[in-house]
């Protein structure tokens, strides 16, 4: 019995959490409030608290969740491709950029993320975490980036913090414009293309190179 509830309890916790975030989608997380969660999922607001302190702790939750399962798949792919860690480098970007069209979590929390929370009032206290995550993603990028340099995939002398913010920029910047037009490119079908355009300009961009750098 114990078992079943623990389950039924979980259950409870991923509906609540599904039905956040295609409210958040919806209406934008400042005018959703947990009394409209708990409505939508036909729980009461009880059971909200049992599971999540306040909003942004939900909102947190659902973004942590999302982000681990990049962590997960990168796993996945060191394991896959041992030697090789430039197609981790890509196939982990390949799938970012397609998970976003065909992953409805992904795809609206990018949303949210983009276009439909403000971190003010109770959200505030998720612009420090929003920060930390950003700067540990940045960390984990270089990291990726010294082990393709490392393996001779990269140039030895290739600045690794431009080429952590073009990486960053680049890809934002492809989801956050099929976002606001999906049908005015294939994003999907033409993402193996525009990640190899980007490792192309880490590979042979002259500005991209410390050696030029120090020149100018």
């Amino acid at each position: 019995m114990a078992r079943k509830t623990k389950q039924q309890a979980l259950e409870t916790r991923q509906h609540i959490l599904d039905v956040a975030i295609r409210l958040f989608s919806q209406q934008g997380v400042s005018a959703t409030s947990l009394a409209d969660i708990a409505k939508a999922a036909g729980v009461t607001r009880g059971a909200i608290y049992w599971h999540f302190k306040n909003k942004s702790d939900l909102f947190n939750e659902i973004w942590a969740l999302t982000e681990s399962s990049i962590g997960d798949l990168e796993t996945e792919y060191r394991a896959k491709f041992p030697d090789d860690p430039l197609s981790v480098v890509r196939e982990l970007l390949i799938y970012i950029l397609q998970a976003t069209v065909t992953e409805e979590r992904r795809r609206l929390m990018t949303e949210i993320i983009f276009h439909k929370c403000e971190f003010v009032g109770e959200m505030a206290v998720l612009q420090q975490a929003r920060r930390t995550l950003y700067m540990e993603a940045n960390e984990r990028i270089e990291m990726s980036l010294q082990r393709c340099i490392d393996a001779g995939a990269l140039p030895e002398d290739l600045r690794l913090t431009p080429a952590v913010i073009l990486l960053r920029s680049y890809i934002t910047g492809l989801i956050e414009n099929w976002l606001v037009a999906p049908d005015s490119f294939d994003l999907h079908g033409q993402a193996r293309d525009y990640i190899a355009i980007l490792l192309e300009m880490f590979q042979m961009s002259p500005t991209l190179r410390a050696a030029s750098c120090s020149a100018g």
